[in-house]
């Protein structure tokens, strides 16, 4: 195995396509040049996942993905090959969604004395005495009521074991609540025993008695009695039948259910409820997903145990850990992490805003890439473009070009739709901190409510991370958090600017005290899952100027980058993170990087851009139903269009879809929209079943396929030799003109793709450009440059170098160039339909020596090298010097 990583590539398990699928790719992934098979988290999931997020139990492989066996099979296919592995690890949350998760099943069936009523985020302190030391369970389709008399609630049992039912729901009952049923049955059937274990339930120690000694005492009382139950009833059919009448009368009675169901240590209620009600941190607004205190060392060691018994059995070699924003203290977190594995190669699905940094306490490799997918991307949008795209948007759409304005709006309805529970939490917080306070105690719920909501839109940032007790805060945190109440004060004249600075006081930790430290932990888990929601899934689907720069982590209202300004974060991250992986599509992305690689080129040719698309909206406005689709919608349709054509009217509905009930306008997840939604997809149809529009975008994208592929393999050729490590998204060795989930997971031909690699060796650069649509040209960039990290890992490795080279010449804005150590040199266009099909005079300056070019197979020497000789075989370059002068 490499002693450093060269490159990842990413495969997306499911049922279907499990260990043994991925095995069988390892000589595939191994002579493409591969360093690490990088995986989906495989620990058992929710039945039928997807995706591998919702984890029920870390301890176990994944049943539907082959289980044991076929872990150790895929493990020696990578040994076998050489290659290392890189796990995905999902540290902050757990799938809750019935028995499959037996450490929360323990938490609703004995409350606050479970064994693992610690291990989630659950707030046993409600400020409500209703869910005092009761967990929300927001599933039922109406209110609990009416659910409960149309009888859509029943009590079961089954062989001495008593669940609840609704629909596909399942829930445990609390055994201290079954005194009464069993002593009815008791005196049904004239059972002495069944008595005695009745007046058992009755003495169990309360489920809100937390003691070691109650909880154990609880514990194994009640499994004795459910161990005595299941054998009486085995033993004695007429006790069996009598539990069944029992629990048939309870059913019959709405009343005595509903007594039942009072004494359980969850609350059944309407969904809706979960906005603001619910009282356990959840993983953004998923209620099946719940929060893990893996701040906790036993929380740590038992979700952590078999994924640190594979690194430390060389089994794992890498871990990208999932959202740890939503972790309450990140830097412990991997500081803990570390320790446990200290060789690891371990990276963070960390989400950096423009201009932040990496907190240097965390001892990790780096991000998942973001901060490169959105830097290399502007080197081919056009700033002369963004005036007059600008003009055209707010023309077809008459919506604000202010983006910063909406990300405050936005994040503001999130936290009230989506995270009221969360905010309502830190509000009860917010307010026991200021009743102990002479000078604050006058404030009202609301007005502390508002304060939070209004500072916590107004956080720049994904969150901060002050550290309680420690009391460390950084000076960028105090700049975040001093920007949010500044801002807060300017937004919002009603709020009084003295509970704003106590807030921001609060915030940065310059108020002692146990609760207030509480607060300022808490917050920063609030703001993270804010911005997401508020950005990620609100903001850019509304705000749909260009579409290109709309991705996770990006700022759509910056437009363009220099090469200057890529040359400088391209040399950070050799000093700073050379081991950062970098990212151009992977299973988040808002689009596939193929796809914004021939959205950027409508910023050089925007007139033609606007005439088409006035000339679509004119066409097209006989499809439209009132006001459906929205215009913002309607241009969002036109540029996924043209980026992803040809794409059928299934595939671009279902987009559309998701993108309004994210924009939260006219329809949302929360609240769909059946006529408007029904009225969208009726335009996408009669749109793409007109033969004359389809024609006309046709020939509006032909011009752009082939300079589109030349800004993929370019950004591509860059993500594979800039310092960090290239990741691969699986399929994306070929075109890939995906959209977002699910659109980026469907099924990949993995067969194809071999059968092409094997196929390049006897291909000349011509016989791979003939064969463009095949997507040759792409294997062959991603094939050469990871033949060449394999062959030469120093250039790229932590000790390299990065220098950029110069053009010179007519056109040498259109060129981007670098050298890594003192032996590779690559070359890129950017611009292209500015370039044309001539380089003129333009030339790159290459260091004395005899240089192999990898794409086109041709040699040329040191100094000005014409770029129109360099790229006339192949439209980049990929330079080995083959001598050692200098």
């Amino acid at each position: 195995m490499p002693a450093e990583p060269r490159a990842a590539y990413r495969l997306q398990l499911r049922p279907g396509f499990g260990l043994d699928e991925a095995a069988a790719l390892v000589p595939y992934l191994q002579q493409l040049g591969i360093s690490h098979c990088f995986t989906s988290s495989y620990l058992q999931a929710a039945p039928g996942s997807q995706h591998g997020y919702d984890i029920v139990d870390p301890t176990r492989v994944n049943v539907e993905l082959g289980g044991e066996l076929a872990h150790t099979r895929f493990c020696a296919a990578l040994s076998a090959h050489g290659l290392a592995h890189m796990l995905d690890v999902v540290p902050n949350h757990m799938a809750v969604a019935g028995r499959a998760n037996p450490w929360w099943w323990d938490v609703l069936e004995h409350g606050p004395s479970s064994r693992y009523a610690t291990f989630f985020d659950v707030d046993w302190e409600s400020p409500e005495q209703r869910l005092q030391n009761r967990v929300l369970l927001p599933v039922l389709g109406d209110h609990y009521g009416r659910v409960l008399e149309q009888g859509e609630i029943r009590l079961a049992h089954a062989d001495g074991e008593f669940t609840v039912h609704y629909h596909e729901h399942v829930f445990p009952v609390d055994p201290a609540s079954l005194e009464s049923l069993l002593a009815g049955a008791a005196g049904r059937c004239g059972s002495e025993m069944l008595a005695f274990l009745a007046d058992a339930c009755g003495r169990l120690p309360e489920a809100t008695a937390t003691s070691r000694r109650a909880v154990d005492r609880r514990q194994r009382n009640a499994m004795v009695v459910h161990e005595l139950l299941v054998r009486l009833c085995q033993d004695n059919a007429a006790v069996g039948l009598a539990l069944d009448a029992e629990v048939e009368r309870l059913n019959a009675e709405a009343d005595a259910l509903d007594a039942l169901l009072e004494r359980q240590n969850y609350r059944l209620a309407l969904w809706r409820t979960a906005g603001r009600d619910l009282g356990y941190r959840r993983f953004f607004d998923i209620n099946d997903l719940a929060g893990l205190r893996v701040e906790d060392e036993d929380v740590f060691g038992q979700t952590h145990a078999r994924v640190l018994d594979w690194v430390t059995r060389g089994v794992l070699q890498g871990l990208r850990i999932d959202h740890p924003d939503g972790l309450r203290d990140p830097a412990a977190y991997f500081q803990r992490l570390r320790a446990a594995c200290p060789q690891a190669w371990i990276v963070a699905e960390k989400i950096l805003s423009p201009d932040e940094t990496l907190p240097a306490d965390w001892p990790i490799a780096g991000t998942t890439g973001y901060e490169f997918l959105n830097t290399v991307l502007g080197l081919f949008i056009d700033p002369a473009g963004e005036a007059p795209l600008t003009a055209l948007y707010a023309e077809l759409t008459g919506d604000s070009t202010d983006f910063d304005l909406l990300v405050r709006t936005c994040k503001r309805q999130v936290l009230t739709e989506l995270l009221g529970g969360e905010l309502n939490r830190l509000t009860a917080l917010f307010l026991a901190i200021c009743e102990r306070r002479r000078r604050h105690r006058d404030y009202t719920r609301h007005e502390l409510h508002e304060a939070l909501r209004e500072v916590a839109a107004g956080v720049p940032v994904y969150r901060t991370y002050v550290r309680h007790p420690d009391g460390a805060v950084s000076d960028a945190d105090r700049r975040y958090v001093t920007a949010a109440v500044e801002r807060a004060a300017r937004e919002r004249a009603d709020l009084d600017p003295e509970l704003l600075r106590f807030l921001g006081d609060l915030l940065l930790l310059r108020e002692p005290g146990t609760l207030e430290g509480e607060l300022a932990m808490r917050f920063q888990q609030l703001t993270g899952p804010a911005t997401a929601k508020g950005v990620e899934d609100t903001a850019l689907y509304r705000f749909v100027r260009f579409a290109a720069l709309n991705e996770v982590g990006g700022d759509p209202s910056r437009f363009g980058v220099a090469p200057a300004a890529f040359h400088a974060f391209c040399a950070d991250v050799q000093t700073q993170r050379p081991q950062t992986l970098l990212t151009t599509t992977n299973h988040d992305t808002k689009r596939s990087g193929d796809v914004r690689a021939r959205l950027a080129l409508l910023s050089e040719i925007p007139e033609r851009w606007r005439q088409s698309v006035q000339r679509w909206c004119a066409r097209n406005a006989r499809h439209r139903r009132g006001e459906a689709p929205d215009r913002s919608i309607e241009y969002l349709f036109y540029q996924t269009l043209v980026g992803a054509w040809p794409i059928d009217a299934a595939r671009i509905g279902a987009y559309l879809e998701k993108a309004a009930r994210e924009a939260k306008l006219h329809t949302s997840w929360l609240r769909p929209e059946a006529a408007y939604e029904s009225a969208l997809q009726d335009f996408v149809a009669a749109a793409l079943a007109d033969a004359a529009f389809c024609a006309d975008i046709d020939a509006f994208v032909a011009p752009l396929v082939w300079p589109g592929r030349i800004n993929a393999l370019a950004q591509t050729l860059l993500k594979l030799t800039v310092p960090g490590v290239p990741h691969l998204y699986q399929g994306t060795e070929l075109w890939d003109l995906s959209l977002v989930d699910p659109d980026n997971r469907r099924a990949v031909d993995f067969d194809h793709r071999a059968q092409l690699l094997d196929e390049l060796a006897g291909c000349s650069p011509e016989q791979i450009l003939a064969r463009a649509d095949d997507g040759l040209p792409m294997l062959w960039v991603v094939y050469q440059a990871l033949q060449l990290r394999r062959e030469q890992p120093a250039p790229f490795g932590s000790g390299g170098d990065y220098q950029p080279l110069t053009a010179t010449g007519a056109k040498a804005a259109h060129a981007l160039a670098f050298l890594r150590g003192a032996r590779v040199a690559v070359v890129v266009p950017r611009l292209v339909l500015g370039l044309g099909d001539d380089w003129q005079d333009s030339r790159i300056e290459l260091p004395a020596g005899r240089w192999h070019n990898r794409l086109s197979g041709e040699r040329v020497g040191g100094g000005a090298v014409a770029l129109r000789t360099l790229l006339a075989r192949f439209p980049l370059a990929l330079l080995l010097r083959e001598d050692d002068a200098q």
